[in-house]
C-alpha cells in the first residue's frame, strides 16, 4: 500500500537522484535546475514525508517503493 504523499512530480524525481547518492550539484545540473531550487525541494521532501535528513528520506523512500533501485 502506497503511503500518502503529496510529493510534486519534481519532488519525486529529485528524491529519486538523492537515493541515487546524487548531491545537490550533480540534481541540480541532471535536472537543469539552480542549486537553491534543489535545496528548496530537498527542504520540501523532508518537510511532507516527515524526515530530518537526506539518509532518513533514502530510507523512507525506499521502504515505502516512492522510487527504484
Amino acid at each position: 500500500k502506497q503511503p500518502l504523499t503529496d510529493l510534486t512530480e519534481r519532488e519525486m524525481e529529485v528524491l529519486q537522484l538523492v537515493v541515487e547518492g546524487q548531491s545537490n550539484q550533480q540534481i541540480a545540473t541532471a535536472l537543469v535546475i539552480s542549486l537553491a531550487t534543489v535545496k528548496a525541494h530537498i527542504s520540501s521532501i523532508l518537510s511532507k514525508l516527515q524526515v530530518a535528513s537526506r539518509a532518513e528520506a533514502t530510507a523512507y523512500a525506499v521502504k515505502h517503493k516512492l522510487v527504484s533501485l
